[in-house]
Protein backbone atom coordinates (compact mmCIF):
# COMPACT_ATOMS: atom_id res chain seq x y z
CA UNK A 1 0.00 0.00 0.00
CA UNK A 2 1.52 3.29 -0.53
CA UNK A 3 3.09 5.14 2.24
CA UNK A 4 1.43 8.44 1.54
CA UNK A 5 -2.48 6.96 1.73
CA UNK A 6 -1.76 5.47 4.95
CA UNK A 7 -0.60 8.64 6.19
CA UNK A 8 -3.47 10.12 4.95
CA UNK A 9 -6.01 7.73 6.64
CA UNK A 10 -4.17 7.97 10.63
CA UNK A 11 -4.33 11.84 9.96
CA UNK A 12 -8.28 11.18 9.10
CA UNK A 13 -8.72 9.05 12.67
CA UNK A 14 -6.50 11.30 14.67
CA UNK A 15 -9.15 14.32 14.22
CA UNK A 16 -11.95 12.26 14.46
CA UNK A 17 -11.21 11.08 17.77
CA UNK A 18 -10.28 14.75 19.35
CA UNK A 19 -13.59 15.53 18.03
CA UNK A 20 -15.33 13.26 20.41
CA UNK A 21 -16.66 13.79 23.92
CA UNK A 22 -14.84 13.14 27.19
CA UNK A 23 -16.65 10.51 28.97
CA UNK A 24 -15.67 11.03 32.88
CA UNK A 25 -15.73 6.71 33.63
CA UNK A 26 -15.88 7.06 37.89
CA UNK A 27 -18.58 9.65 37.36
CA UNK A 28 -20.45 7.51 34.81
CA UNK A 29 -20.22 4.73 37.86
CA UNK A 30 -21.06 6.80 40.35
CA UNK A 31 -24.20 8.57 39.42
CA UNK A 32 -27.24 7.00 41.18
CA UNK A 33 -30.60 5.71 39.13
CA UNK A 34 -33.19 7.80 40.49
CA UNK A 35 -35.94 5.64 42.52
CA UNK A 36 -38.95 4.39 40.63
CA UNK A 37 -42.47 5.74 42.59
CA UNK A 38 -44.88 2.88 42.03
CA UNK A 39 -47.89 4.35 40.71
CA UNK A 40 -49.97 1.22 42.54
CA UNK A 41 -50.56 0.86 46.44
CA UNK A 42 -52.53 -2.16 48.03
CA UNK A 43 -55.89 -1.30 49.99
CA UNK A 44 -55.57 -0.78 53.61
CA UNK A 45 -57.09 -3.91 55.67
CA UNK A 46 -61.03 -3.40 56.56
CA UNK A 47 -61.17 -3.40 60.21
CA UNK A 48 -62.65 -6.31 62.09
CA UNK A 49 -66.38 -6.73 62.29
CA UNK A 50 -67.97 -5.09 65.50
CA UNK A 51 -68.14 -7.97 68.24
CA UNK A 52 -71.59 -9.26 68.43
CA UNK A 53 -72.59 -8.35 64.72
CA UNK A 54 -73.19 -11.20 62.49
CA UNK A 55 -69.83 -11.56 60.87
CA UNK A 56 -68.62 -11.65 64.59
CA UNK A 57 -70.98 -13.03 66.92
CA UNK A 58 -70.65 -13.82 70.44
CA UNK A 59 -70.48 -17.29 71.69
CA UNK A 60 -72.27 -18.70 74.47
CA UNK A 61 -70.10 -22.10 75.33
CA UNK A 62 -72.19 -24.76 76.62
CA UNK A 63 -70.62 -27.41 79.62
CA UNK A 64 -68.19 -29.90 77.96
CA UNK A 65 -70.86 -32.49 79.62
CA UNK A 66 -73.23 -31.25 77.18
CA UNK A 67 -74.01 -34.26 74.55
CA UNK A 68 -78.23 -34.41 74.25
CA UNK A 69 -79.96 -32.67 71.69
CA UNK A 70 -82.37 -31.52 75.06
CA UNK A 71 -78.80 -29.39 76.11
CA UNK A 72 -78.18 -28.25 72.38
CA UNK A 73 -81.97 -26.88 71.69
CA UNK A 74 -82.25 -25.63 74.94
CA UNK A 75 -78.94 -23.15 74.70
CA UNK A 76 -80.70 -22.37 71.26
CA UNK A 77 -83.22 -20.99 72.76
CA UNK A 78 -80.94 -18.96 75.30
CA UNK A 79 -79.03 -17.62 72.81
CA UNK A 80 -81.97 -16.57 70.79
CA UNK A 81 -83.55 -14.45 73.43
CA UNK A 82 -79.58 -12.81 74.10
CA UNK A 83 -80.15 -11.90 70.90
CA UNK A 84 -83.96 -10.55 70.77
CA UNK A 85 -83.03 -8.84 74.17
CA UNK A 86 -79.76 -7.17 73.77
CA UNK A 87 -79.34 -6.93 69.76
CA UNK A 88 -76.05 -8.42 69.67
CA UNK A 89 -75.88 -12.06 67.75
CA UNK A 90 -75.31 -14.61 69.58
CA UNK A 91 -74.32 -18.45 68.75
CA UNK A 92 -73.67 -21.74 70.61
CA UNK A 93 -70.54 -24.45 71.03
CA UNK A 94 -69.39 -27.20 72.99
CA UNK A 95 -66.52 -27.38 73.78
CA UNK A 96 -64.62 -30.84 74.14
CA UNK A 97 -63.43 -30.03 77.65
CA UNK A 98 -62.87 -27.32 80.37
CA UNK A 99 -58.98 -26.91 78.93
CA UNK A 100 -60.53 -26.23 75.60
CA UNK A 101 -62.93 -23.71 77.38
CA UNK A 102 -60.56 -22.17 78.32
CA UNK A 103 -58.13 -21.93 75.31
CA UNK A 104 -61.48 -21.01 73.50
CA UNK A 105 -61.50 -17.79 75.70
CA UNK A 106 -58.18 -17.29 74.88
CA UNK A 107 -58.45 -17.22 71.31
CA UNK A 108 -61.39 -15.27 71.68
CA UNK A 109 -63.75 -18.01 70.20
CA UNK A 110 -66.09 -18.13 73.81
CA UNK A 111 -67.82 -14.75 75.51
CA UNK A 112 -70.41 -16.09 77.93
CA UNK A 113 -69.43 -19.01 79.84
CA UNK A 114 -70.32 -21.58 82.81
CA UNK A 115 -67.06 -22.36 84.47
CA UNK A 116 -66.55 -25.05 87.24
CA UNK A 117 -64.25 -23.54 90.09
CA UNK A 118 -60.54 -25.02 88.52
CA UNK A 119 -61.85 -23.82 84.86
CA UNK A 120 -62.47 -20.26 86.27
CA UNK A 121 -59.67 -19.88 88.74
CA UNK A 122 -57.40 -20.71 85.65
CA UNK A 123 -59.34 -18.33 83.35
CA UNK A 124 -59.31 -15.55 85.75
CA UNK A 125 -55.64 -15.83 86.29
CA UNK A 126 -55.04 -15.23 82.78
CA UNK A 127 -57.47 -12.28 83.11
CA UNK A 128 -60.25 -14.21 80.72
CA UNK A 129 -62.95 -13.90 82.35
CA UNK A 130 -65.38 -11.75 84.97
CA UNK A 131 -67.50 -13.31 87.25
CA UNK A 132 -71.40 -12.36 86.97
CA UNK A 133 -73.41 -15.35 88.60
CA UNK A 134 -72.58 -18.02 91.11
CA UNK A 135 -75.02 -20.92 90.68
CA UNK A 136 -76.85 -21.80 93.76
CA UNK A 137 -77.63 -25.23 94.96
CA UNK A 138 -80.40 -25.64 97.29
CA UNK A 139 -79.78 -21.95 97.84
CA UNK A 140 -76.10 -21.79 98.82
CA UNK A 141 -73.46 -20.40 95.90
CA UNK A 142 -70.89 -22.46 97.94
CA UNK A 143 -70.11 -25.43 100.83
CA UNK A 144 -67.37 -26.65 103.10
CA UNK A 145 -65.33 -29.38 104.28
CA UNK A 146 -64.09 -31.24 107.15
CA UNK A 147 -61.15 -32.48 109.02
CA UNK A 148 -62.37 -36.00 110.59
CA UNK A 149 -60.61 -38.15 112.06
CA UNK A 150 -61.49 -41.67 114.88
CA UNK A 151 -62.03 -40.82 118.75
CA UNK A 152 -59.50 -43.99 119.50
CA UNK A 153 -56.64 -41.90 117.44
CA UNK A 154 -56.36 -39.76 120.17
CA UNK A 155 -57.08 -36.51 118.32
CA UNK A 156 -59.00 -33.70 119.52
CA UNK A 157 -62.02 -32.31 118.26
CA UNK A 158 -61.91 -28.43 117.64
CA UNK A 159 -65.83 -28.39 116.43
CA UNK A 160 -69.29 -27.88 118.64
CA UNK A 161 -72.12 -29.86 117.34
CA UNK A 162 -74.30 -28.21 118.90
CA UNK A 163 -73.51 -24.67 117.54
CA UNK A 164 -71.98 -25.77 114.72
CA UNK A 165 -69.03 -23.50 114.89
CA UNK A 166 -64.80 -24.10 115.40
CA UNK A 167 -63.93 -23.59 118.98
CA UNK A 168 -60.37 -22.62 118.19
CA UNK A 169 -58.28 -21.44 114.70
CA UNK A 170 -56.90 -23.68 112.09
CA UNK A 171 -53.32 -23.55 113.44
CA UNK A 172 -54.14 -24.51 116.79
CA UNK A 173 -56.98 -27.60 115.52
CA UNK A 174 -54.75 -28.95 112.65
CA UNK A 175 -50.99 -28.93 114.64
CA UNK A 176 -52.22 -32.07 115.90
CA UNK A 177 -51.85 -33.20 112.29
CA UNK A 178 -48.26 -32.61 111.89
CA UNK A 179 -46.33 -36.23 110.93
CA UNK A 180 -49.60 -37.63 110.38
CA UNK A 181 -50.86 -39.81 107.63
CA UNK A 182 -53.79 -38.22 106.22
CA UNK A 183 -56.80 -39.64 103.76
CA UNK A 184 -57.83 -37.66 100.51
CA UNK A 185 -60.46 -38.69 98.27
CA UNK A 186 -58.76 -37.98 95.26
CA UNK A 187 -56.27 -35.76 93.27
CA UNK A 188 -58.87 -32.89 91.76
CA UNK A 189 -61.31 -33.28 94.79
CA UNK A 190 -61.61 -29.52 96.22
CA UNK A 191 -63.34 -30.56 99.63
CA UNK A 192 -61.46 -34.16 99.78
CA UNK A 193 -58.01 -32.81 99.10
CA UNK A 194 -56.77 -29.38 97.25
CA UNK A 195 -58.86 -26.93 100.02
CA UNK A 196 -57.99 -29.22 102.73
CA UNK A 197 -54.45 -29.32 101.78
CA UNK A 198 -54.09 -25.34 101.15
CA UNK A 199 -55.50 -25.28 104.75
CA UNK A 200 -52.62 -27.24 105.92
CA UNK A 201 -49.59 -25.69 103.94
CA UNK A 202 -51.16 -21.96 105.42
CA UNK A 203 -50.59 -23.23 108.73
CA UNK A 204 -46.91 -25.11 107.76
CA UNK A 205 -48.32 -28.11 108.76
CA UNK A 206 -46.60 -31.16 107.34
CA UNK A 207 -48.07 -35.03 107.36
CA UNK A 208 -46.86 -37.91 106.42
CA UNK A 209 -47.55 -39.27 102.36
CA UNK A 210 -51.00 -39.58 101.91
CA UNK A 211 -53.28 -42.27 100.96
CA UNK A 212 -56.18 -41.16 97.80
CA UNK A 213 -58.27 -44.10 98.39
CA UNK A 214 -61.13 -42.85 95.70
CA UNK A 215 -64.04 -41.46 97.44
CA UNK A 216 -65.57 -39.28 99.70
CA UNK A 217 -67.26 -42.25 101.86
CA UNK A 218 -64.16 -44.26 101.46
CA UNK A 219 -61.84 -41.40 103.44
CA UNK A 220 -64.84 -41.79 106.16
CA UNK A 221 -64.28 -45.62 106.30
CA UNK A 222 -61.04 -45.52 105.92
CA UNK A 223 -60.50 -43.13 108.92
CA UNK A 224 -63.02 -45.73 111.04
CA UNK A 225 -61.66 -48.90 109.89
CA UNK A 226 -58.20 -47.51 111.82
CA UNK A 227 -54.63 -47.81 110.59
CA UNK A 228 -55.19 -46.95 106.99
CA UNK A 229 -54.67 -43.31 108.03
CA UNK A 230 -54.51 -41.22 111.01
CA UNK A 231 -56.99 -37.97 109.67
CA UNK A 232 -59.63 -37.39 106.57
CA UNK A 233 -61.09 -34.71 104.96
CA UNK A 234 -64.37 -34.60 103.27
CA UNK A 235 -67.50 -32.50 102.31
CA UNK A 236 -70.08 -31.69 105.14
CA UNK A 237 -71.23 -34.12 106.55
CA UNK A 238 -69.94 -37.24 104.12
CA UNK A 239 -70.34 -39.50 107.84
CA UNK A 240 -74.16 -39.14 106.94
CA UNK A 241 -73.94 -41.05 103.80
CA UNK A 242 -76.65 -43.15 103.48
CA UNK A 243 -74.93 -46.36 103.30
CA UNK A 244 -72.27 -45.42 106.13
CA UNK A 245 -74.88 -44.99 108.18
CA UNK A 246 -76.34 -48.59 107.64
CA UNK A 247 -72.50 -49.92 107.37
CA UNK A 248 -71.12 -49.10 110.80
CA UNK A 249 -74.17 -47.70 113.62
CA UNK A 250 -71.67 -46.16 115.74
CA UNK A 251 -69.92 -44.80 112.68
CA UNK A 252 -71.08 -40.64 114.08
CA UNK A 253 -69.84 -41.50 117.81
CA UNK A 254 -66.35 -42.84 116.46
CA UNK A 255 -65.34 -41.10 113.51
CA UNK A 256 -65.51 -37.11 115.11
CA UNK A 257 -65.20 -33.80 113.10
CA UNK A 258 -61.99 -32.00 114.37
CA UNK A 259 -62.47 -28.43 112.45
CA UNK A 260 -64.39 -27.41 109.75
CA UNK A 261 -63.22 -25.18 107.18
CA UNK A 262 -65.51 -22.55 105.97
CA UNK A 263 -67.86 -22.34 103.22
CA UNK A 264 -65.62 -21.01 100.52
CA UNK A 265 -65.48 -23.78 97.56
CA UNK A 266 -67.86 -22.48 94.87
CA UNK A 267 -69.90 -25.04 92.58
CA UNK A 268 -70.32 -23.41 89.17
CA UNK A 269 -69.33 -19.51 88.17
CA UNK A 270 -71.56 -18.26 85.16
CA UNK A 271 -68.95 -15.66 83.57
CA UNK A 272 -68.37 -12.83 81.01
CA UNK A 273 -65.10 -13.12 78.57
CA UNK A 274 -63.19 -9.72 79.37
CA UNK A 275 -62.76 -9.66 75.68
CA UNK A 276 -66.63 -8.53 76.03
CA UNK A 277 -66.41 -4.47 76.68
CA UNK A 278 -67.61 -3.00 80.15
CA UNK A 279 -70.83 -1.82 78.97
CA UNK A 280 -71.49 -5.42 76.81
CA UNK A 281 -70.80 -7.12 79.91
CA UNK A 282 -73.00 -5.44 81.60
CA UNK A 283 -75.73 -5.32 79.35
CA UNK A 284 -76.03 -9.20 78.84
CA UNK A 285 -75.82 -9.12 82.95
CA UNK A 286 -78.76 -7.25 83.27
CA UNK A 287 -80.63 -9.88 80.94
CA UNK A 288 -79.94 -12.83 82.55
CA UNK A 289 -82.89 -12.53 85.35
CA UNK A 290 -85.00 -11.46 82.91
CA UNK A 291 -84.65 -14.67 80.80
CA UNK A 292 -84.95 -16.75 84.11
CA UNK A 293 -88.13 -15.21 84.62
CA UNK A 294 -89.94 -16.38 81.79
CA UNK A 295 -90.82 -20.18 81.27
CA UNK A 296 -89.31 -20.88 78.26
CA UNK A 297 -86.02 -19.25 79.56
CA UNK A 298 -85.81 -20.66 83.00
CA UNK A 299 -86.60 -24.41 81.98
CA UNK A 300 -83.19 -23.58 79.01
CA UNK A 301 -81.18 -22.31 81.51
CA UNK A 302 -81.90 -25.32 83.63
CA UNK A 303 -81.43 -28.46 80.60
CA UNK A 304 -78.73 -26.26 79.04
CA UNK A 305 -76.70 -25.21 82.89
CA UNK A 306 -78.50 -27.61 85.44
CA UNK A 307 -79.26 -23.41 86.52
CA UNK A 308 -82.14 -22.71 88.96
CA UNK A 309 -81.33 -20.17 90.53
CA UNK A 310 -77.91 -17.61 90.74
CA UNK A 311 -76.94 -15.02 92.80
CA UNK A 312 -74.85 -11.88 91.43
CA UNK A 313 -71.28 -11.85 92.34
CA UNK A 314 -67.88 -10.46 91.35
CA UNK A 315 -64.61 -11.95 91.24
CA UNK A 316 -63.82 -10.67 94.52
CA UNK A 317 -66.60 -13.22 95.83
CA UNK A 318 -64.07 -16.13 95.40
CA UNK A 319 -60.79 -14.50 96.67
CA UNK A 320 -60.68 -17.11 100.03
CA UNK A 321 -60.98 -20.66 97.57
CA UNK A 322 -58.01 -18.94 95.32
CA UNK A 323 -55.82 -18.51 97.85
CA UNK A 324 -56.28 -21.68 99.21
CA UNK A 325 -56.28 -23.55 95.69
CA UNK A 326 -53.02 -21.33 95.45
CA UNK A 327 -51.64 -22.58 98.95
CA UNK A 328 -51.99 -26.19 98.42
CA UNK A 329 -49.36 -26.01 95.49
CA UNK A 330 -51.48 -28.42 93.14
CA UNK A 331 -50.75 -27.43 89.57
CA UNK A 332 -53.61 -25.70 88.33
CA UNK A 333 -53.59 -26.68 84.88
CA UNK A 334 -53.51 -30.46 86.34
CA UNK A 335 -56.99 -29.78 87.72
CA UNK A 336 -58.61 -28.44 85.15
CA UNK A 337 -60.08 -31.48 82.80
Amino acid sequence: MNIKFLSIIFVFIFIISCSLPQVNVAQATETPIPAVTPTDTAPPPLPAPELGQTENPLILALPPAATSQAQIDAAQVIATQFTERTGHVVVTVIPDSYTALVEALERGNAHIVLLDPYSYQLAYQKNLVKAAYAVLKDGRATYGSQFIASRKGGFTSYFDTVTEKNTADASQALAQFSDKKPCWSDETSPSGYVIPLGFLNKNQISTMPAAFVQGQPTVVRSVYADGICDFGATYIDARKFPSLEDEYPDLLEQVMVVWQIPEIIPYSILAFATAMPQEMRNLFTNTIPAILQTDSGNAAFKSAFDIDEVLPVNDAYYEDFREFVDESLVELATLVK
